[in-house]
Parts: C-alpha cells; sequence; structure tokens
C-alpha cells in the first residue's frame, strides 16, 4: 500500500438531459474522517452513497464536497399568488376604513412576501434519475481523483520521511561515538571534579565520593535511549515502507522519539554530545511536523 497525505482537491464536470453539474472536492488534514457535503435542493439522496463511498476509500482528513446543478432547458416564471394578493388588499381596504391612509401602490403590494412565487420548470421523473445516476458518477471520478492526488503527495512525503530517518540515524551514530560518552571520559570528569572537591575540604569521605561517582557515570550513560531510538528507526522505516493509513501510529513514533531524544540531552554532560541531541530534537520535530499530514 502507498502513504497518503490528508490534503488534495479535484473537480469533476457531467451531464445529463436538461442538467448539467460539477462537483468540487478539497480535503485538509483532520485527526479523523469527515464528509462535509453540499447538495443543491432535491438531489439530497445522493448523500448517503458519497458518504459511504468516501469512507470506504479515506480513513482521515476532512472533506469538503460542493455540488453545484444547472438547468439549461426551461426558465423560471412568474405568477401571482391570487389567493394572497386577495387577502392583502382587503386587509388594506378594511384599514382604510379605520385610519387615514394612502391606498397602497401596485410595486408596494407586489413586493409583500408570497404575492409573487417564482415557478420552476416541471421536472421529468425519469430525466432527474438519470441526471442523479450520472452525478452519482461524476462524483466517483471526483473522488477518484483525490484519492490519487492524495497518493502523490504521500509518495513526496515517504521520501522527506525517510531522509528525515537517514539524518537522525547519522545522528544518532555521532552520538554513539562522542568521546565524551565513553566510560573513561566520564571516569575522568568525576575524578577531577571529585579531586577538586577533595582539595576544598577534608571533610569529603573519599570511599562515599567513589560510590557516588559510580552511580553518577551509570545515570549518565545514554546506551539504553539509544538504542532505543535505533528500534524507532526501524519501525519508522517498516511503516512507511507498508504505507497504508499509518499517520496516527507515526505521530506517536515521533513521540518516542522526542523522548528518547530529550532523555539523552539531560543525561549529557559533554558540549559535544549535548549539540548532537539538540540538531537530532530539530530533526524530530521536523519529522513530527511532516507526519501531520498523513492520512
Amino acid at each position: 500500500m502507498a502513504l497518503s497525505s490528508m490534503t488534495g482537491f479535484a473537480r469533476s464536470h457531467g451531464a445529463s438531459g436538461p442538467y448539467t453539474f460539477e462537483w468540487e472536492l478539497k480535503s485538509v488534514n483532520a485527526k479523523g474522517f469527515d464528509l462535509r457535503l453540499r447538495l443543491p435542493p432535491g438531489w439530497d439522496e445522493l448523500e448517503a452513497l458519497a458518504k459511504k463511498r468516501a469512507g470506504e476509500l479515506l480513513s482521515r482528513g476532512t472533506v469538503y464536497a460542493n455540488l453545484t446543478v444547472k438547468r439549461s432547458d426551461a426558465a423560471q416564471t412568474i405568477r401571482i399568488n391570487e389567493d394572497v394578493l386577495a387577502a392583502v388588499v382587503k386587509v388594506a381596504g378594511e384599514l382604510a376604513q379605520r385610519i387615514d391612509a394612502v391606498a397602497p401602490s401596485i410595486d408596494g403590494l407586489l413586493g409583500i412576501k408570497g404575492v409573487i412565487e417564482v415557478v420552476e420548470p416541471e421536472s421529468n421523473e425519469d430525466e432527474d434519475k438519470a441526471a442523479r445516476e450520472a452525478a452519482a458518477k461524476a462524483f466517483e471520478q471526483a473522488l477518484t481523483s483525490l484519492v490519487e492526488m492524495r497518493r502523490r503527495e504521500g509518495d513526496a512525503l515517504g521520501q522527506i520521511l525517510m531522509q528525515r530517518m537517514d539524518e537522525i540515524e547519522r545522528l544518532a551514530k555521532r552520538a554513539e561515538t562522542a568521546p565524551g560518552r565513553k566510560p573513561e571520559a566520564i571516569k575522568a570528569r568525576l575524578a577531577e571534579q571529585i579531586a577538586a572537591l577533595l582539595e576544598t575540604s577534608d571533610r569529603f569521605d573519599a570511599d562515599r565520593l567513589s560510590q557516588e561517582a559510580i552511580l553518577i557515570a551509570t545515570k549518565a550513560d545514554t546506551r539504553e535511549e539509544l538504542d532505543r531510538i535505533a528500534s524507532h528507526i526501524g519501525q519508522a522505516r517498516e511503516m512507511i515502507g507498508k504505507g497504508g493509513p499509518v499517520g496516527r501510529r507515526l505521530d506517536f513514533l515521533a513521540q518516542e522519539f522526542n523522548r528518547e531524544v530529550n532523555t539523552c540531552c539531560s543525561k549529557s554532560n559533554d558540549v559535544e554530545l549535548t549539540n548532537t541531541g539538540l540538531e537530532m530534537k530539530n530533526v524530530v520535530e521536523q519529522f513530527r511536523e511532516q507526519v501531520q499530514n498523513l492520512e
């Protein structure tokens, strides 16, 4: 399976009988999947089909789908609602008998809501059914194009994420071979600090200080964290290679990366190792930001 981005855009056009229509689909990042449809009146039965197909092909992202429909065979007509007009005239006459008022004008009467009605052209059931079926096929085309675009974006993201893994691995190897994290270097630094303390006071217990030094040296060892970072690199590469909707799992893995790198930095008492850890932290953040776009 390929990786897919959560962002994309697609359009499709179609026609059936007197109808022409256009679908416009836009997909953005989201924690889950949501299809938000805008359909013209009378086309609501497409909603269930659209949600079913989109749910089958997409697992994450908010998709905005808009259907625009035009009918070209007949124009709208305008008619006067005689019942409403008669009622308005009757009320106006009754009021005229009570108060001194000017008789209502024609434009005033026509401006009252309900007096003028816009009549849509009569529809043909067979034509309408055929048009809805054609619109459903056009939605399938637009959805397929959206999925393809998201996959192209996903391929590009996959390459970027692999590059980030290469960078993290390179930095982890640099940390691994940093002279400052070797036991000899740690022991030498602690020995210097203990010697300096003993010179300033004769109340320090040398044996006790040696025991504390061993404990500090043990806590300062980043072996465990570097092993876990190497394991995370392997897992990330495997997930990116397999593809599919792995965005959530990679996001969790990015958090684990960040935790291990932070621990390495907090344990470090060597400038070179600290700088390497900070560089690695920056690459991990870049990795996490890119992962946010994956399905």
